[in-house]
């Protein structure tokens, strides 16, 4: 049994690997193929022209035996007409001498053997070259010469205890003048031993030089193909290379041909990729140093006009109505610039690559309540109620507390103002590699296309739509390069009417890889929550 799965399972692994083999080689392919249709049509043609030769062949020989068979029975005409059909010896020593005679008759057709039947009632005498040949001729051959007919047949002849031998026979009735009763039938036996192994020959012929022809054709297939796949190849090979960034990746060009103009066209696509490339990473080094420095220059400016705020915000019962609310809306827009600020130069800092990540171990369960507490008056104001559920073992893990829980603050803040007032649920869980958060609101939710899109910077769902949280519109870009500092990954679900779920996995140690997340993306049971009344 061991054996027999052990065959099977090697069997799976050939299967696999020819099947792999079959789909990532064109070369494989067409050889293949083009074994196949040449094999097919070496083979129609072998077995035509073989039919051919072996239909020409057999009809040269009957056509000569038959000749012979007519001159062998005018020549027993001759003998037996007058034979004395009452002596007994008379009849065989004429039976005999003419055998011996037609014997000695040398023809077109090769060699024979004759048998000479003389019939008078139910006794039949009979004279061959052979003895054993008239007891072994098929009886529908005789029935048809006894009833006056010549005939020809093909059989297998039994040559003495030996061997079996393909034979062409001839019979035909022998005309005599003598009373009624009596008949001579004339038989010829030709062997076809020497056609066959002509025909054994031309069949081992025709068979060599099928498969040197198929080996042939595949040859030139496999080798036209080389010529052509192997540019393709490297060319394959030098886009692969280009994209992984070696922009300076060219291909050689050698002739004129379609192939170097392939690799002409390459080679100026890569030139302007390369050229795009530049300018749009020196643009983009440019943007990111501007964003910078201009987040810089304003943090001094934006200072002040805070202080100030500050000042005629604390002293807005001082002032006449009109003149309090806008000491209250420039106090909550500058507090907002102050945020917006602060996360374009958190997001240039990502974009630069010189966001650095500060890991220790923490216990996500105490984190992820902070941040529920800290939310809970936010979460009043809308009407919703908070649901943490965490394990009760302690999950620990290597990460920067500061970014995670400003991670979970942006999703639950998002959550709130998207949850139309009804509960959003945060549950912890971890496995032996990973830890992972959901966030999930029963609000307005997300289709496909928008759950593409709510990564990106300062993208809304419905741009009509007010924030009421206040966010800069870089809250989930900057969790979600939070996330991937982590080595770990931010990944939404969402269906219009039925919410949205938002799941934060984080490996449990610095530097490895997911493979996995203890929380399933999407919710196990989709339930929709009915608006309260």
């Amino acid at each position: 049994m061991n054996r027999r799965a052990a065959v099977t399972a090697t069997l799976r692994r050939w299967t696999a690997a020819g099947w792999r083999a079959w789909r990532s080689s064109l070369q494989l392919r067409i050889g293949a193929i083009t074994m196949l249709v040449a094999g097919v049509v070496v083979v129609v043609v072998s077995v035509v022209l073989f039919n051919q030769i072996k239909n020409q062949l057999l009809d040269v020989k009957r056509e000569a035996a038959i000749d012979q068979a007519q001159s062998g029975v005018a020549y027993a005409q001759s003998q037996v007409s007058g034979i004395a059909t009452g002596d007994a010896a008379s009849v065989r020593t004429t039976l005999a001498r003419t055998v011996r005679e037609l014997q000695s008759r040398n023809g077109e057709a090769g060699n024979f053997d004759t048998v000479l039947v003389y019939r008078t009632g139910d006794q039949a005498r009979s004279a061959g070259s052979q003895l054993t040949l008239y007891r072994n001729l098929p009886p529908e051959l005789v029935a048809a010469v006894d009833s006056g007919t010549q005939v020809w047949q093909y059989a297998t002849v039994p040559e003495g205890a030996v061997r079996d031998v393909p034979t062409l026979l001839i019979g035909a009735p022998v005309p005599i003048d003598g009373p009624g009763g009596e008949q001579v039938d004339l038989y010829y036996a030709f062997p076809l031993d020497q056609e066959q192994q002509t025909l054994s020959l031309v069949r081992s012929t025709v068979a060599i030089s099928g498969i040197a022809l198929t080996l042939f054709v595949v040859g030139i297939g496999v080798l036209v193909t080389r010529l052509v796949v192997g540019p393709v190849r490297r060319a394959a090979q030098g886009a692969q290379r280009l994209a992984e960034g070696r922009l300076e990746e060219r291909l050689t060009v050698s002739g004129t041909d379609d192939l170097a103009r392939l690799a002409t066209s390459f080679n100026a696509m890569a030139d302007s990729l390369q050229k795009q490339i530049t300018q749009l990473e020196a643009l983009s080094q440019l943007q990111q140093r501007f964003t910078s420095d201009v987040s810089h220059e304003l943090r001094t400016p934006l200072t002040t006009v805070q202080m100030a705020a500050e000042v005629l915000h604390e002293s807005r019962g001082d002032f006449d109505p009109a003149l309090a609310r806008s000491a209250e809306l420039l106090y909550a827009e500058v507090n907002r610039f102050e945020a917006l600020l602060s996360d374009l130069l958190e997001i240039s800092r990502y974009d630069a690559g010189a966001a650095l990540l500060e890991a220790e171990p923490t216990d996500l369960g105490p984190l992820l309540r902070r941040v529920a507490g800290d939310l809970t008056s936010l979460a009043d104001r809308h009407g919703c109620e908070l649901q943490v559920r965490t394990p009760d073992r302690p999950v620990i893990a290597d990460v920067d507390a500061r970014r995670v829980q400003r991670v979970l603050r942006n999703l639950v803040g998002n959550a709130i103002e998207h949850g139309a007032g009804h509960p959003v649920e945060l549950t912890l869980a971890a496995n032996r590699t990973a830890a992972a958060v959901t966030v999930r609101d029963h609000g307005i939710g997300l289709d496909s296309e928008e759950a593409q899109h709510v990564f990106d910077r300062f993208w809304r769902a419905d741009p009509a739509r007010v924030r009421t949280v206040g966010g800069s519109g870089l809250g989930l870009s900057i969790s979600l390069e939070d996330a991937r500092l982590h080595g770990g990954w931010l990944q939404v679900w969402g269906q219009p009417g039925q919410g949205a779920q938002f799941r934060l996995t984080l490996p449990l140690t610095v530097g490895a890889e997911l493979t996995g997340s203890p929380l399933p993306l999407r919710p196990v049971v989709v339930r929709r929550v009915r608006s309260p009344r």
